[in-house]
């Protein structure tokens, strides 16, 4: 086997998982630098660094290439180049070969979230998933080395996947399967649940401004409120949203008067 590395700019700080936790991508003879580019992108977007490339046309590297990556050069630095595909899966253990169209062979053809499953269940062996020519795919000798195929569900109408969108598809099924997808932020309340002092008390409020303002059908007033009361206590106010909402009430009856 033949292969070296790719020279680069320093390295980003980034953590790289161990050999073996995931799989390694391949792409079999690449041809534009932007999608090799933008297939970095999309493996630093879910935790995957090793990039392998069978015979990329016109040479290796590529100019454009780097900055296609937006800033995922790290990868890019440890790619590494293969004479043949036999040889970038060599010291694998288990492949996964991606193509749109049925092949005729008698593989499993699996989901992207059974594939990664496959894969998980495997974390400690050298994995690895393939990814065909911009134009025409994987061989069919290609995809006889693989251990099964893995395929998208897209729309039939239109199936056609850029290089990059389904390294980023195979990503993002990889981390979730792995468990190590968790949102970068969430939607927690920064203000605990009011009181039922508090509310009692915007009830009070809301009402008197209300009564004063001659919203209330004599009739109907004590009707109206306890459905007001329970519009507000299915809102879930915060301490701060009753807050807000007393500072209205006193501006708006200050105006008011």
């Amino acid at each position: 086997m033949t292969s070296r590395d790719v020279p680069g700019d320093a390295p980003r700080k980034v953590t790289e998982l161990p050999p073996g936790i995931a799989p390694a991508v391949i792409l079999v003879e690449p041809q534009l630098a932007e999608n090799i580019g933008m297939t970095a992108r999309a493996m630093a977007n879910f935790g995957l660094s090793e990039l392998r490339l069978v015979n990329p046309k016109n040479g290796w590297p590529k100019k454009g290439v780097r900055e296609a990556a937006s800033g995922a050069t790290h990868v890019l630095d440890r790619a590494t180049i293969f004479g043949s595909v036999a040889e970038a899966i060599a010291d694998c253990r288990y492949v996964l070969a991606t193509t749109a169209r049925e092949r005729g062979q008698m593989k499993r053809v699996f989901a992207p979230e059974e594939a990664m499953g496959e894969l998980v269940a495997r974390e400690g062996q050298r994995t690895a998933v393939m990814f065909g020519r911009e134009r025409v795919g994987l061989t069919n000798d290609e995809v006889s080395l693989a251990d099964a195929i893995i395929t998208f569900p897209v729309s039939p109408d239109f199936p056609s996947l850029n290089l990059a969108q389904a390294v980023l598809l195979v990503g993002y099924t990889w981390r979730q399967a792995s468990g190590r997808a968790q949102l970068p932020f969430s939607g927690e309340l920064l203000s605990p649940p009011a009181t039922r002092e508090a509310l009692v008390a915007l009830f009070g409020s809301l009402e008197a401004a209300l009564d004063a303002a001659g919203f209330y059908p004599p009739e109907k007033k004590e009707i109206i409120a306890r459905n007001m009361r329970d519009m507000l206590h299915r809102m879930s106010l915060t301490e701060q949203d009753v807050r807000t909402f007393r500072g209205a009430l006193r501006a708006l009856t200050r105006k008011g008067a």
